[in-house]
C-alpha cells in the first residue's frame, strides 16, 4: 500500500510536467503553422510561383485565410502577380470567396487596375449578387473605382468566349 501511494504522489509531481510538455508541442506546432501561413503569403504577394507551388504540392490548404482573412488568391490579385493567379486558380482557389469587409478577388484586382488578373477572376461562376459589407455588389463596386467600361468588356468577353464554346459544342 505504501508503494501504491509513493506512486500517486510521484504521478502528482510528475503530471504538471507532462502537461506543460504537451501544451508546450501544441504551442509549438501553432507556431509553426503560423510560419508556414506566414511564407505561403508572403510567396503569393511576391509573386513568387515555385514557393506557391510547392506549397500546393504538399497539400497545403488552398484557401487558407490569413489574420487580415485574405487568401493567397485575393493577395496575388492585390499585387499583380498574373502568373500566381492563374496558378492558384488552375489548382481550385475559390474566387467567390469574401474578406472580412465583404471584398472578392476580383473587387481587389478591378480597385488595382489589374485587368489581366480581373479577366481571369471574371471566369469564375460567382453568383451575381455578392455584395461587399458596404453593400455594393462587383458592378457597384467597379462604378465607384471607376472601371464600369472594364467590367463591361469582361462581361462582353465572356459572353463572346460562352457564345463560342455552344457554337463549338454544336458541331
Amino acid at each position: 500500500m505504501k508503494w501504491l501511494r509513493q506512486f500517486v504522489l510521484m504521478g502528482l509531481l510528475i503530471l504538471p510536467f507532462g502537461t506543460s510538455f504537451a501544451a508546450s508541442e501544441e504551442v509549438d506546432s501553432t507556431q509553426e503553422y503560423q510560419s508556414l501561413i506566414t511564407l505561403f503569403f508572403a510567396a503569393a504577394r511576391t509573386g513568387n510561383y515555385e514557393v506557391v507551388s510547392e506549397f500546393l504540392s504538399a497539400g497545403f490548404p488552398i484557401n487558407q485565410r490569413n489574420s487580415e482573412s485574405y487568401t493567397a488568391l485575393m493577395v496575388a490579385a492585390y499585387q499583380g502577380n498574373a502568373e500566381t493567379v492563374d496558378l492558384l486558380l488552375n489548382s481550385g482557389a475559390n474566387a467567390c470567396l469574401q474578406d472580412k469587409r465583404g471584398n472578392t478577388a476580383l473587387m481587389g484586382a478591378l480597385l488595382k487596375r489589374e485587368i489581366q488578373i480581373a479577366r481571369a477572376l471574371y471566369q469564375a461562376e460567382c453568383a451575381d449578387d455578392i455584395r461587399n459589407k458596404a453593400g455594393l455588389s462587383v458592378k457597384e463596386f467597379a462604378e465607384l473605382y471607376g472601371q464600369s467600361e472594364t467590367l463591361r468588356t469582361l462581361h462582353q468577353e465572356k459572353l463572346a468566349a460562352q457564345s463560342h464554346t455552344e457554337s463549338q459544342s454544336v458541331n
